[in-house]
């Protein structure tokens, strides 16, 4: 495959012809190597009750599939899809083992030296790599041979340094600042373009007696989110990702100000942040309490369906310089990998090739109304409004980068930005010596 002239032009073809844009995000932090061995055994246990079949022969038996899928609508959403698969292969039990969210990304290296699922849960790019380049996970190269409606960059995007195919993409969703309608309308408020205009947004809402900015930061993940929109609106794309490589220096004048306007912006976000999770922050958008929430499409699992997911709406993070420009954002892969050495390797791999199918996915996304399908021959007759523009909205956007913590080394954003991050929130005034704190943290983990 040839490579686009431009990393923006790569960037931008990695979804299906339909979609162009999507690259790869996230929004889940991971310390790898850190944290404690999982205590639940239903996920280090693996649990093959069936046939160790191997690569080749018919599949049957149990297969068992870790999840890190906790919350209900998309837990609800697994499930559906493995319903189907089941009723479709009759020789094949799946066992899912759903582990809460954060608990599975913070153990997940432990989870994967230990006895892991046959098939887990897992995150296109850096993240996949990571983990196929330590030998933890399996190849699907023959996996991805049967696959139909992946582009070539969506291959890309799952295969490891070696060429092999270790990763098969099920949804994406964008970051962007949701709404409500109705809100909105009833209270005479427009999208802000600019920076200042969301300011002077802010302000009215606070009049208003409302929270102008949703915000929690109790589990870390979060608050990058905030932090990548800004840098990328501040500093443009390039200059992210080089950062996020460890090529930038964060106690620069360039990182200095994306704290520095975060801090002039604090007044607005819900108060008391690090002691509230994204779900019940999203409660505040739901009950109409705050007028505005900046977090990925996920946000619609807070919403019930119908009426009021209809009322959810979104806009782009504001331009803040001209010379930027808003034409960069985040939308992550999500999918599945496979064990090196699953206990029913071909009963793995009959799943993998169902969970890349149209038909998994058209029922991931009629049960998770926050995601979008990967392959190309998804259905998108049946997309909800909010989905519907989630396609538009990537499609369009010229540059499309990962979640912080998908874009950088995993020891970093978990050991370093996270507490970094929270401390920001807590003292917003000592940015100076936040910097120069992260800075001389990242040279201790990326060697320069």
């Amino acid at each position: 495959m040839t490579r686009p002239a431009t990393e923006a032009e790569y960037l931008a073809s990695l979804v299906p012809p339909s979609v162009r844009g999507v690259d790869r995000r996230t929004l889940l932090r991971g310390a790898l190597g850190a944290g404690t061995l999982l205590a639940a055994p239903s996920l280090l246990a693996a649990c093959g009750g069936g046939s160790s079949s191997g690569g080749g022969g018919k599949a049957t038996g149990t297969v068992t599939l870790g999840s890190n899928q906790s919350d209900a609508v998309p837990k609800a959403a697994v499930q559906s899809v493995v319903d189907a698969f089941q009723k479709a292969n009759s020789g094949i039990t799946v066992k899912i083992n759903t582990i809460d969210h954060n608990t599975f990304q913070e153990n997940i290296n432990n989870y994967l030296q230990g006895s892991p699922d046959d098939v887990w849960t897992w995150f296109s790019g850096y993240r996949m790599r990571f983990f196929a380049d330590k030998g933890l996970a399996g190849d699907i190269s023959d996996v991805w041979k049967n696959l139909s409606g992946m582009s070539d960059a969506l291959k890309k995007a799952s295969t490891g340094d070696d060429g092999k195919q270790y990763f098969v993409p099920s949804t994406y969703y964008p970051w962007a600042v949701f709404y409500r309608k109705s809100v909105f309308q009833e209270k005479g408020y427009e999208v802000p373009k600019t920076l200042d205009d969301f300011k002077t947004l802010g302000a009215k809402m606070k009049k208003d007696g409302l929270v102008p900015i949703a915000f929690g930061d109790k589990d870390g993940w979060p608050a990058m989110g905030t932090f990548d929109q800004l840098n990328l609106r501040i500093n443009g794309y390039d200059f992210h990702v080089s950062l996020m490589a460890g090529k930038e220096a964060w106690n620069g004048d360039k990182v200095k100000k994306v704290f520095d306007t975060w801090a002039g912006l604090l007044d607005l976000h819900q108060p008391d942040s690090l002691g509230r999770t994204w779900q019940e922050a999203a409660q505040a958008l739901q009950q109409k309490k705050a007028g505005t929430y900046v977090l990925g499409a996920f946000v619609a699992q807070q919403f019930t369906k119908g009426a009021e997911q209809d009322d959810l709406d979104f806009f782009n993070f504001p331009e803040v310089d001209s010379t930027i420009g808003a034409d960069a954002i985040e939308a992550p892969i999500d999918g599945y990998m496979m064990a090196k050495r699953p206990k029913n390797e071909a009963g793995a791999k009959k799943l993998l090739a169902y969970l890349g199918s149209a038909d998994a996915q058209n029922l991931a996304v009629k049960a998770d109304p926050s995601v979008i399908a990967t392959t190309d021959q998804a259905d998108q007759g049946s997309y909800t409004a909010l989905q519907k523009k989630s396609v538009e909205f990537v499609k369009q956007a010229k540059s499309i980068a990962q979640f912080m913590d998908r874009d950088t080394r995993p020891d970093f954003a978990s050991t370093v930005m996270i507490p970094a991050i929270q401390t920001f929130i807590k003292n917003p005034k000592d940015i100076d010596g936040l910097c120069n704190s992260i800075e001389n943290q990242k040279k201790s983990i990326f060697g320069s």
